[in-house]
């Protein structure tokens, strides 16, 4: 068993100066967004808060990370959600370096985010703006203490689930993050259904669950987006979490852009 974990450890882990594994990828993260409509992801962030990467990750990618999970030397913690009133079922951080392959995900991910992250915030009249790489964002997050990765693997067994939440560390978030389904549904677990809550002035909220299949990614707002209203734009609060587990284990890889105090 160690041995199978050490290999799956090479295989997520690269040299700092590259951006994949060459050789290890059908091909790179940034390539594959290349490939993405992107017009469709803008539209669908600003109706629905949620938009589908279909099979961003290949199966071999989705089971090498699950394999990762019973690793301790990788994450600088582990969260038992019970214990919190979480939900129930169990989450680690990683630690850094990133995994090579998770370090590429963010890294490729966020400049096709954050120009809709500063459009988000020119509509909500809020001054923060992103820079285009995300190294410089997380200099900002570090320059302010932010200084502890965000990247995790989150593990649920039957019964266990995620209470509607925002993922919000400290001074500086990104509005946008992504959830990566590592668990094929119908095969591995039966339930646990990826649910977002949108919470609308003077309304009721509106829920909506999101399908996902092994390797889908979905990117959604962290806390606001901007609503058009007859006086410009509103914001709406929306909230993330996952259904009840009904049978089998779910595992899911969290990439959320800003660090944490």
């Amino acid at each position: 068993m160690m041995s199978t974990l050490r290999d799956t450890a090479d295989l997520l882990k690269a040299a700092p100066d590259t951006n994949h594994v060459a050789g290890h990828y059908d091909s790179s993260i940034a390539e594959r967004l290349q490939r993405v409509a992107w017009e469709n992801v803008e539209r669908d962030l600003d109706h629905y808060g949620n938009a589908l990467l279909p099979k961003l990750l290949t199966p071999q990618e989705c089971q090498a990370l699950v394999a990762l999970y019973p690793r301790n030397d990788i994450f600088r913690s582990r969260v038992v959600m019970a214990r919190h009133g979480f939900g129930r079922g169990e989450y680690k951080y990683f630690s850094y370096p990133l995994p090579d392959l998770i370090g590429d995900l963010r890294s490729a991910l966020y400049p096709r985010l954050a120009p809709i992250a500063n459009r988000w915030h020119q509509s909500m009249n809020i001054d923060t703006r992103f820079p285009q790489q995300h190294a410089e964002f997380i200099a900002r997050c570090h320059a302010a203490g932010q200084l502890r990765p965000t990247p995790l693997l989150l593990q649920y067994g039957v019964d266990d689930y995620n209470c509607l939440h925002q993922d919000l560390y400290g001074e500086h978030v990104f509005p946008l993050q992504a959830a990566i389904l590592l668990s094929e549904p119908g095969r591995d677990f039966s339930g646990g259904e990826f649910v977002m809550t949108e919470q609308r002035p003077r309304m009721q909220s509106r829920p909506e669950v999101v399908p996902l299949t092994q390797g889908d990614a979905v990117v959604f707002a962290v806390h606001n987006r901007p609503v058009p209203g007859q006086r410009g734009a509103y914001r709406v609060n929306l909230r993330h979490g996952v259904s009840r587990i009904r049978s089998g284990s779910r595992h899911t890889l969290g990439v959320i852009f800003h660090d944490a105090l």
